[in-house]
């Protein structure tokens, strides 16, 4: 007798450099969803390309799965996957060709969104504000410090291109430090760029739906949002909501959305800004917000009642959704 509940992969882990945070995001959405209403297999996205890859071919593309409880392709993935190729539209576009509904963005908004000179150059285009900046590439890096110097004034921000979870970012107070922040961006890939660093009030934007959560202040106790100050339980206070100016609130849910849209982005995303006194400057969207113990997503969505389970829910709900109406826009 067929099982009512719905399949559910989840898909984790990965070779990125957020592998751990991956990992963790993909435990806590496990724990989340209900046994009595999905049958969920995890898999790890690094088994793609080793001993394991014939387990995932079987459980997407064939009847009957690795997990013996698993009878069938699953019904839809929950894809708890941060950096490339899990965020990037490489695993989107995947489950595109097979005909399988994802959580989140697709193959474009992904793509758009994981590259930060492309999105800014998006965000400029449609009046959205963002710091200054100036594109990098690896290939020129001879004259790239000199280039920054010259281009932004101290201090600024030298990031990759293609990565989140504040990866290879460095803040530069003195001409001194450019050529190693030069160094570590770099080592993620061949393109980084350098941004006007804005004074001001770190909010983040997140986004479930079509609906903007509210908006959430960071402030971390070292005096900067880096890696270990986001995933270090108690390293950052998030406060919700945020306590800015009512028109600096306002001003920061129109961009969220704005940023949001404009990328094409759907499902969720978490909006990255900082609030100066006269402005508010959008920094990055992330199209797979992190789902761990001490992320934004989950605790904006906890400030208007939702629990962390109802969040997933909700995602698996929209995935769904979209799939219908992709399914009807092509006749099916």
């Amino acid at each position: 007798m067929a099982s009512d509940r719905l399949r559910v992969l989840v898909l984790t882990g990965g070779t990125s450099s957020e592998r751990e945070i991956c990992l963790r995001s993909g435990a806590k959405v496990m724990a989340a969803l209900d046994p009595a209403r999905y049958e969920v297999t995890q898999m790890d996205l690094a088994n793609l390309a080793g001993p394991q890859a014939g387990c995932l071919a079987r459980a997407l593309f064939a009847p009957g799965a690795c997990e013996p409880e698993a009878d069938g392709r699953p019904d839809v993935v929950f894809i708890a996957l941060h950096g490339g190729p899990g965020e990037d539209g490489t695993v989107q576009g995947m489950l595109e060709l097979l005909g399988i509904p994802y959580t989140g963005s697709g193959v474009l908004a992904s793509a758009l969104a994981m590259n930060k000179i492309v999105s800014k150059r998006i965000f400029e285009r449609e009046g959205i504000p963002t710091p200054r900046w100036l594109p990098l590439r690896a290939a020129e890096r001879a004259g790239a410090g000199r280039a920054v110097l010259e281009a932004l004034r101290l201090p600024c921000v030298v990031k990759p291109a293609c990565e989140g979870s504040t990866i290879g970012v460095t803040v530069v107070r003195d001409p001194a430090e450019i050529e190693p922040a030069l160094e570590e961006a770099f080592r993620y890939g061949p393109e980084a760029l350098a941004e006007e660093y804005i004074a001001g009030v770190e909010i983040s934007g997140p986004v479930l739906g079509e609906e903007a959560l509210p908006l959430v202040e960071i402030v971390p106790r070292s005096g900067f949002y880096d890696y270990e100050a986001k995933y270090t339980p108690g390293a950052t206070e998030e406060i919700v909501p945020a306590r800015i100016p009512a028109w600096q609130a306002a001003r920061a849910r129109e961009l969220t959305l704005a940023a949001h849209r404009v990328l094409g982005c759907r499902g969720m995303s978490r909006v990255d800004m900082m609030a100066s006194e006269d402005e508010v400057y959008v920094l990055e969207v992330n199209t797979i917000p992190g789902m761990t113990e001490t992320s934004i997503l989950p605790r904006a969505a906890e400030a208007v009642g939702m629990t962390f389970s109802q969040v997933v829910d909700r995602l698996i709900e929209l995935a769904l959704e979209e799939r219908g109406r992709h399914g009807a826009r092509r006749g099916l």
